[in-house]
């Protein structure tokens, strides 16, 4: 037989999932269900912490026991690049993102800092640069509200963008059509890209900084971008709340022999 706490943790995941209890809503004092025969103290306190291990629930000094927001953001595929949302209008990726999961945003959500840095061997390698060669970290945090989504830090030459809106910290994206657009405006318009995902455990500085829940994992991703001519404009690392995203692509199928038969 499981535990007892454990039976409680699944009657409330049970009870959470249905609806009973919603979003932001807070769960009932401990003392509450202790007098309503669910268990003692030390049950009802472990069955909240697994919740909360799980990502159900978050717990503060204050607030009680709180039912996390389930409806993850809509983080796009190739289609928050496209080029007419950027080049041709002010929809910048993490915008583009909101847009299609029916959420309101404010350009300030994104701050960042913007500094001159001995490159890290895989941004040397992504840029094809020796291991310290100086480039310049336009590091992110977006948020959605007073609640952090993800950071992103994207790594340039200081021959494609000194001097551009891209080297200014000023919060919000750099200008009307954000980073793309600047690149485009410089001569280096993006073409094509690389994107690479890893779960992971975060950091403790991951932790503090996305305000992560007990047990939450991240998800790093690693975005190379190129002109048509193949030159490297762009090598950015994203780390993403797993539970505050949702990733959708939505691609053509390949068929390689077609290709082949068209040579």
């Amino acid at each position: 037989m499981a535990p007892k706490w454990r039976e409680l943790a699944d009657k409330l995941a049970e009870q959470i999932k249905r609806g009973d209890y919603a979003p932001g809503q807070q769960l009932p004092h401990i003392r509450e269900l202790v007098e309503a025969g669910e268990g003692s103290k030390a049950t009802v306190h472990a069955a909240y912490k697994a919740l909360e291990a799980e990502g159900l629930v978050t717990s503060s000094r204050g607030h009680g026991t709180v039912v996390r927001q389930q409806l993850p953001l809509k983080r796009l595929g190739v289609a928050r690049y496209d080029k007419a949302k950027w080049r041709d209008g002010d929809e910048v990726a993490f915008i583009a993102d909101r847009v299609a999961s029916g959420r309101a945003y404010r350009r300030n959500e994104q701050t960042q800092t913007v500094s001159l840095v001995e490159a890290p061997a895989e941004v040397a390698a992504a840029h094809g640069l020796p291991v310290g060669a100086p480039v310049y970290a336009r590091a992110r945090l977006v948020k959605e509200g007073d609640q952090p989504t993800h950071s992103l830090t994207s790594y340039y030459r200081p021959e494609h963008v000194e001097g551009t809106r891209l080297v200014d910290p000023t919060p919000g994206p750099a200008g009307r059509g954000g980073g793309f657009r600047v690149l485009y405006d410089a001569g280096y318009e993006i073409d094509h890209m690389k994107e690479e995902l890893f779960a992971r455990a975060p950091t403790a500085d991951e932790v503090k900084q996305l305000q992560l829940p007990p047990g939450e994992p991240v998800v790093e991703l690693h975005r190379t971008t190129y002109t048509a001519s193949g030159t490297v404009v762009e090598f950015a690392v994203g780390v993403h709340a797993a539970s505050r995203f949702v990733w959708e692509y939505d691609f053509q199928v390949p068929d390689s022999t077609k290709d082949k038969e068209d040579q």
